[in-house]
């Protein structure tokens, strides 16, 4: 990971994700094709299996994924560093009572580009998004900045271990 791959980072928004419906293997490559930058997070096909075992995510339709689904899997993902599965679920019930997923899922990659911009570097403040405030979005945004303090503390150890090996 460096610099240069946080400056290119993006998330899909929801209108960008697929809507066909994609099967296991697909979801697995789609979704870490977008957080190969990151350099700290993946997914693998046993995890989604898990997820959708516990409940977090609902169960595919004729082994399809769908974009609520995608939507869901990028939150876990990068949620999973700073929470445990209960409370990402306890979210999500949270987030669905207040919003559609379409719009809790653009917020969220909104919020979590702008804070990680911050952290590195890349922009000089975070701007918040929206005029709305609830306890559901204070929550999401302290989600969101601990998730960013995790891949930028992951960055500055792997640089460092990338300095003392030289």
């Amino acid at each position: 990971m460096t610099v240069e791959n946080i400056v290119e980072f993006r998330l899909p928004r929801y209108k960008e994700l697929p809507d066909v419906g994609l099967y296991l293997e697909q979801v697995t490559k789609y979704i870490n094709s977008f957080l190969e930058p990151l350099g700290c997070m993946e997914i693998t096909p046993s995890m989604i299996s898990n997820y959708v075992k516990k409940g977090l995510i609902k169960s595919p339709v004729k082994k399809q994924y769908d974009a609520s689904q995608l939507a869901e899997l990028f939150f876990v993902v990068l949620a999973k560093s700073v929470l445990s599965i209960d409370n990402i679920g306890i979210m999500f019930d949270m987030m669905q009572e207040k919003y559609t997923h379409p719009v809790a899922y653009d917020y969220f990659c909104t919020e979590f580009e702008n804070r990680l911009f911050y952290v590195f570097g890349i922009k000089e403040e975070v701007k918040p998004t929206g005029v709305t405030n609830s306890e559901v979005k204070s929550m999401l945004d302290e989600i969101i900045t601990a998730m960013t303090n995790v891949i930028h503390l992951e960055f500055c150890f792997s640089s460092y271990h990338e300095h003392e090996d030289k």
